[in-house]
């Protein structure tokens, strides 16, 4: 089992999630967060004054996998999050230990 932590930016969240969902991977997290990378921002006019924003807006998104899935849902991911600009995002992939769905007590694959 992986986990995929994905950071995409926010009009993109629909299409990761249809995306995802046409491969069968249904369940996921999503959390607003803000943050930057190579982009480091970007100055604003308000009122006339010029102002730094530093920290951008981003979606992060956490979804369990199969092996099997892993590979095919980056790729869907990337696909659907991908915009040719800087600021697009990141996935990273993680070990899942172990996983336990509380309503029936399943464990492991069956949890997911």
């Amino acid at each position: 089992m992986k986990m995929i932590t994905a950071l995409i930016k926010p009009f993109k969240l629909d299409d990761v999630r249809q995306a995802l969902a046409d491969i069968g991977c249904t369940g996921m997290t999503i959390a607003e967060v803000r943050g930057f990378g190579r982009q480091k921002g970007h100055t604003e006019l308000y009122r006339g004054a010029e102002y730094r924003v530093d920290f951008l807006p981003k979606i992060r998104l956490e979804l369990a996998v199969s092996d099997d899935q892993l590979e095919r849902a980056v790729e869907v991911i990337s696909e659907a999050a991908h915009t040719g600009n800087i600021g697009d995002g990141k996935i990273f992939v993680t070990h899942l230990e172990h996983c336990v769905r509380i309503r029936t007590g399943e464990v492991d694959q069956e949890a997911l």
